[in-house]
C-alpha cells in the first residue's frame, strides 16, 4: 500500500491561537488535497513556544515581570475542547485526514506540552501529555503520567507522538513500539543538526516511518511583551525548521528543510516496515526479556482522588 504522509513546518502565532488553529486548518485541507492522509504539526503549535524567554525566575527569585509573562502564557494556551482544536476536528472531517498537532494545554493553573490526534470525523480521538518537560521548560509545563501514552490503529498503520526530547528517553520508545507504531510522530522545538540523526536512528530502531516536524519562526511572531535571549530584531530566526520524514531502514525521505514555512511530503510503501523488522524486531525476536524488561504504569496519577 502507498501512503502519503506531511509534516507542515509552519510558523504558530504566539499571540493568538485561534489565528494559529486557521493557518492549521487552512494547510490540512491544502495537504489532503495533495493526498496525504497523515498531517503532523510541530511541538507547540497552538500556544506557541516561548523560545528564549526565563519568565523571570533566576534561583530563588521570581520577578513580577516573569509572573505576568505567565500570566499572557497560560491565557494563550488552548483548552482541549476550544474552539481551536474544533477549527482542526471540523478540517479533518472535511478532509478524512488523521492529525497530530502540538498544543499547549490548559489544565486549571496549570500548563501541559501536549499533543493531540485528531481522526476524520471522530474529531479529538486522545492526546499525550508531554512526560519530562526539558530544562526550563519545567518552569512553565506540568508532567504528564502514563496515562496519556497511547497509540492509534487506523487502516494504514498504528500512530503514536513522542514529543521533542521525550524522544531521548529509550523506556518511552521501547513503550511506543510495543504498541506497534508504524508512524512514530515526533513534534519537536530542536532545530539543530543533531536533531535528524536521533530522528534516523528511531526510524531504524522502530523498523518504522518517523516524521519530524518544527517550526520555522521569527522574532516577529512573538510581539514586543516577549523576553528573548535572542534578541529582539524582528527577522532573528527562533527556530529554524529542519522537518523531515525518515524511512524505516534510516533513509531520509523529504527534508530536512530549514529555508522557512513549508508542507513536505513523502509517500511510503506500507510493507517496507515489515521488510525491515525481517532482521530486527525490538520487541520480538531481537528482544532478551530474561535479561531485560520494562514495566509501564499507565494508570493516571491524580493530586486528589475521591473515595464514594
Amino acid at each position: 500500500m502507498t501512503l502519503k504522509v506531511a509534516v507542515a513546518q509552519l510558523a504558530s502565532d504566539p499571540l493568538s491561537a485561534l489565528n494559529a488553529a486557521e493557518k492549521a486548518a487552512a494547510a490540512v485541507r491544502e495537504a489532503a488535497g495533495q493526498g496525504a492522509r497523515l498531517i503532523v504539526f510541530p511541538e507547540a503549535y497552538l500556544g506557541g513556544y516561548p523560545k528564549g524567554a526565563s519568565f523571570g525566575a533566576p534561583i530563588g527569585m521570581r520577578k513580577p515581570e516573569g509572573r505576568a509573562a505567565f500570566a499572557r502564557y497560560h491565557a494563550a494556551a488552548i483548552d482541549i475542547d476550544g474552539p481551536e482544536l474544533a477549527l482542526l476536528a471540523e478540517a479533518c472531517a472535511e478532509t478524512g485526514a488523521f492529525v497530530v498537532v502540538g498544543v499547549i494545554e490548559r489544565d486549571g493553573a496549570t500548563l501541559y506540552c501536549t499533543a493531540v490526534y485528531l481522526d476524520g470525523a471522530k474529531g479529538v480521538v486522545g492526546k499525550h501529555r508531554k512526560l519530562m518537560p526539558t530544562a526550563a521548560e519545567r518552569l512553565v509545563w506540568g508532567f504528564g503520567d502514563g496515562s496519556t501514552m497511547p497509540a492509534f490503529k487506523t487502516d494504514f498503520g498504528t500512530i503514536g507522538a513522542v514529543i521533542c526530547w521525550e524522544n531521548y528517553m529509550p523506556a518511552l520508545r521501547m513503550h511506543m513500539y510495543d504498541q506497534g507504531v508504524t508512524l512514530y510522530c515526533a513534534p519537536t522545538a530542536d532545530d539543530r543538526d543533531t536533531w535528524l540523526p536521533t530522528m534516523r536512528h528511531i526510524a531504524m530502531e522502530g523498523r518504522c516511518f518517523v516524521l519530524t516536524a518544527c517550526q520555522h519562526i521569527t522574532r516577529a511572531a512573538f510581539g514586543p511583551d516577549h523576553e528573548s535571549a535572542l534578541g529582539d530584531d524582528p527577522d532573528t530566526v527562533m527556530m529554524r525548521g529542519g522537518s523531515a520524514i525518515v524511512g524505516p531502514l534510516g533513509q531520509v525521505l523529504a527534508g530536512p528543510d530549514f529555508n522557512g514555512e513549508t508542507i513536505l511530503y513523502a509517500d511510503l510503501d506500507t510493507a517496507e516496515v515489515m521488510r525491515a523488522k525481517f532482521d530486527f524486531d525490538v520487541t520480538g525476536h531481537y528482544a532478551r526479556p530474561d535479561v531485560f524488561r520494562l514495566e509501564v504504569d499507565t494508570r493516571p496519577k491524580r493530586a486528589v482522588t475521591k473515595v464514594e
